[in-house]
């Protein structure tokens, strides 16, 4: 579907998302026009979902990490869904992942401290339907973190 001209644009995007079109074809040793119609096509194919911005949430006072691996009553038919709706709405829920196995879903889940973590648990994620089990998992440190594929 890609080839090296794709790859290569891709690799400098991902490397730098603040470059325009006209850097990143001067990079890629291609025109402007030709390397937009090709991150065009990429776009168009769902390869390129969208270019955001990375929020370092430490920065905004939120010094606390917690992964909580959720085991639902899955005796209700719509256990998933129902829960996944709301675990949608809670604002501090960064992240969720559904898996197959004994944990069903992981929260990522961030506060600003141990305090507001625990009002968090206590008033939107224990109120959440058809958990049956939760573990957490404290974040200690970001090891890796990459969205990135090696092109």
């Amino acid at each position: 579907m890609l080839d090296e001209d794709d790859r290569k644009l891709l690799r400098y995007w991902q490397a730098e998302p603040t470059l325009s079109q006209g850097e990143l074809a001067e990079r890629a040793g291609m025109t402007t026009g030709r390397a937009t119609r090709r991150i065009t096509r990429m776009q168009e194919l769902g390869v390129v979902k969208g270019v955001g911005v990375v929020i370092d949430w430490g920065a905004l006072g939120y010094a606390v990490e917690v992964s909580l691996r959720v085991t639902l009553d899955k005796t209700q038919g719509n256990a998933f869904d129902v829960f996944l709706k709301e675990a949608r709405e809670v604002p501090e829920v960064i992240e969720v992942q559904t898996f197959l196995g004994r944990v069903d879903v992981r929260l990522s889940i961030i506060a600003r401290d141990m305090a507001h973590y625990q009002q968090i648990y206590r008033s939107r994620i224990l109120t959440l339907p058809h958990i049956s089990e939760i573990e957490a998992l404290m974040h200690v440190a970001r090891i890796k973190t990459s969205e990135g594929l090696p092109l």
